[in-house]
């Protein structure tokens, strides 16, 4: 008989079966610190019960009260927690068994406890044994048709079997020597509290949020809010499990730009935290979902979803949410930004394709057989010998000393790459196995006067030949090295009014040349340089300054010579040429630049902010100038490109910061990039990882367009080889290799678990 269909057919209540009595414990593992067993419930009913959600059921345990006892605890008490909801999936290894006595035992894992713990709902003696097999297989037709999400109207025993586990389960205290835990905080999902919701919500009663946030923070008004369900990710089973059927969602202001978001459900605050980039938010309209993370004080991060009604009520709280993001980070008001800028802002983190960006039938071909190379490539393990290790990486072992490796310069013009530790570089040959081979150290780098310095930025130039390094200590001066001779053997003054912040190649593949000038910019101006200048080497007919602060902070060139120019603030301008104004500003979603690459044609643009990477079509899509670039044409007014948001979803994040326990903050992206070679990939690195996308599925919409490897150590820089997307060189603090991108793996438990110890290829 379908058990299912018999209590659906008969009555229109949300339960499709109950016991009437029993007792809830968490039964720990024995090895737990936290005690071997707790009685959550001395008095209980347990329920399974549907969802508004198709395919979606929970097993759901309500406390029992006396007469008179809940109104006497309602009393005494601001909160009681009288019910524990767990959605029904495989991941909980249900199971039945019997105790001592012969009492029934339904038994389930605590996802979000410690190995080995489990819930256990001890059936009273005088339940039916009808109804302890009724509840039985109703919850292993609830686990197949989450997983098939189709009905299970006619499914067989022999189909159930693989959702039936024969475990271990705890032998609970008899009910008169468990402890009553009435007043105690639950620790459960549903109802209860995460470890996660622990450190966010301390006290173990009514608005404790909202009180907490009281103490240190005065609301100013309430932006508004919406009803929502409320998920938590498991790790351990890559899904979202329901902890709220209905809770708020509401935004608050604190005033000084500062905003709180606060989750609760009708009882009690279950979440509370201001809000900043590093939520890392997600929107994702075809399932009406908010995804964002929560970092305790501890450095844990636990990744959450809130479910809506429906894509109204979603974009709703997506402009509420953005323009307290927004408004946090540019430090003025939403509603005074232009309708435009509000829309690319909030259009930027939707979860879809990147629109107007067609492949053409070459792309396509051209991106399968990329994957099928892929695909071939052969399995790597994570095993090391470490003798293998440090015989393949002779070389890092000679490029030692104080300080920590810093930059990476990759040679175009020949297989070099150029590694700063401290006042040191070290020089690397590329091999024919694609490896690096150390060179030599170039030792003690000091200006002409003999100032020992570390240099903060450094760039190859004249066909390789030569170095442009920064010293931090003086922003108005550039210094030139001969690598032939190993010796800083000119300081360039640029201006004594303008210290420049960062520069570039006056073209893309420039230093591939003799060509001498290049490109530089400051807070407020770009400019061009020109070494073989008498004085200052600011050219000044090349000299584009602005009156108010502009917040440079990066610059790009095309093989054009266009430019990309970057601030701080988020905004990105292009221009034709040096020495006039900007053809089209890209507006600011909040974040601050701080890398900046584009692509050979001018087509791409790749931002690098602190939490995610903007990837930004410059093509002009229609009208009179329709094909051409942004660079050379303004855009219409209500057609500014829309940018791609490159994130890593919610749940890896979580799981790195679980690991690494720092916050994501990405290295400069870049395209992997060579003379008459087409850009196909994307490298960042964050904490120990290295990140590639593959550009033509992120444009298909694929939101898992990344793979990852993890190191040991912190990745202090990263980019292509030159001339290939297949090989990466990056520099840790103590050591450099140049790495196959077939080594990298798709973003799973174990692969964001495993660092790798040591370059092997």
């Amino acid at each position: 008989m379908n058990f299912l269909k018999r209590v659906l057919g008969s009555s229109p209540k949300q339960e499709l079966v109950i016991i009437p009595s029993g007792r809830l414990y968490l039964s720990r593992s024995q090895n737990s610190v936290k005690g071997y067993s707790e009685c959550i419930f001395k008095d209980a009913v347990a329920s399974v019960r549907r969802t508004t959600t198709e395919f979606h059921f929970q097993i759901v345990v309500q406390r029992a009260y006396e007469e008179g006892e809940e109104q006497l605890e309602d009393e005494e008490y601001e909160e009681s927690f009288d019910e524990y909801t767990f959605l029904i999936d495989e991941a909980l290894h249900f199971r039945e068994s019997r105790s001592d006595e012969g009492q029934a035992i339904f038994a389930w894992k605590d996802l979000l406890g410690d190995p080995g713990d489990l819930y256990e709902f001890v059936c009273d003696e005088a339940t039916d044994t009808s109804v302890i097999k009724d509840f039985f297989r109703i919850v292993l037709q609830c686990q197949y048709e989450r997983k098939y999400s189709k009905s299970s109207k006619l499914v067989s025993d022999e189909e159930l079997a693989e959702f039936i586990h024969i475990g271990h389960t705890q032998s609970p205290p008899s009910p008169k020597a468990a402890a009553s835990p009435a007043r105690s905080a639950p620790t459960t999902p549903g109802r209860r509290r995460s470890s996660v919701q622990a450190t966010a919500v301390a006290p173990a009663t009514p608005g404790a949020v909202s009180a907490a946030m009281d103490e240190k923070y005065k609301v100013k008004s309430v932006l508004g809010g919406d009803e929502a369900e409320l998920h938590i990710f498991d790790a351990s089973t890559g899904v979202f499990l329901l902890q709220e059927n209905a809770v708020s969602a509401s935004v608050k202001d604190l005033g000084g730009w500062s905003y709180w978001l606060d989750v609760a459900s009708a009882k009690k605050s279950v979440l509370g935290f201001l809000i900043t980039p590093d939520i890392n938010p997600v929107f994702n309209y075809e399932h009406l979902s908010f995804i964002f993370n929560y970092y305790a004080d501890d450095g844990s991060a636990s990744s959450w979803l809130l479910r809506f009604k429906d894509a109204d009520t979603l974009e709703h709280f997506q402009e509420i949410l953005m323009r307290a993001l927004w408004e946090s980070l540019n430090q003025q008001s939403w509603v005074k930004a232009n309708y435009d800028e509000r829309d690319y802002v909030l259009q930027a983190f939707n979860d879809m394709s990147m629109e107007d960006a067609p492949l053409e039938e070459e792309e396509e071909e051209e991106e399968e057989e990329f994957e099928d190379a892929d695909k071939e490539a052969p399995p790597e393990t994570e095993t090391y010998d470490e003798d293998e290790d440090y015989d393949n990486q002779l070389g890092n072992r000679e490029f030692q000393g104080e300080g920590k490796n810093s930059q990476l310069a990759v040679g175009y013009k020949h297989d070099r790459s150029f590694v700063v530790r401290g006042n040191k570089l070290g020089v690397f040959k590329h091999t024919p196995e694609n490896t690096l081979a150390f060179s030599t150290t170039i030792d003690n780098l000091r200006t002409p006067d003999g100032k020992s310095f570390s240099p903060a930025k450094v760039m190859l130039h004249a066909e390789d030949s030569s170095m442009i390094l920064q010293n931090p200590n003086n922003k108005n001066s550039l210094f030139s090295m001969d690598l032939e001779y190993g010796k800083v053997v000119d300081e360039w003054k640029i201006h004594e009014d303008v210290p420049i912040t960062s520069f570039t190649p006056s073209k893309k593949f420039s230093q591939m040349t003799s060509e001498p000038t290049f490109v530089g910019i400051s807070d407020n101006s770009l400019f061009r340089v020109d070494p073989r200048l008498a004085g200052n080497k600011l050219v000044d007919s090349e000299h584009q300054s602005y009156a108010t602060k502009s917040a440079f902070s990066a610059v790009a060139t095309t093989d054009m010579g266009h430019l990309a120019v970057a601030s701080a603030k988020g905004d990105i301008r292009l221009y034709d040429r040096l020495g006039i104004r900007a053809k089209t500003q890209i507006p600011a979603l909040g974040e601050a630049i701080i890398g900046l690459d584009v692509s050979a044609d001018g087509h791409w643009i790749l931002a690098t902010c602190k939490t995610y990477l903007l990837l930004i079509d410059a093509t002009i899509r229609d009208g009179k100038y329709a094909g051409q670039l942004g660079f050379q044409r303004s855009f219409a007014k209500d057609s500014k490109p829309r940018p791609k948001c490159l994130q890593l979803s919610p749940e890896h994040v979580a799981q790195m910061q679980a690991e690494t326990k720092q916050p994501l903050s990405f290295t400069q992206g870049h395209f992997n990039t060579g003379v008459n070679s087409k850009e196909t990939t994307i490298v960042s690195s964050s904490g120990p990882y290295v990140m590639t996308w593959n550009l033509k599925q992120i444009l298909r919409g694929d939101k898992t367009s990344y793979i990852i490897k993890r190191y040991s150590d912190r990745v202090t820089a990263d980019n292509f080889k030159f001339g290939s997307d297949k090989n990466v060189i990056v520099a840790l603090p103590d050591d450099v290799g140049m790495v196959s991108k077939r080594s990298f793996k798709k973003p799973t438990r174990e692969s964001i678990a495993t660092p790798v110890k040591a370059f092997r290829e």
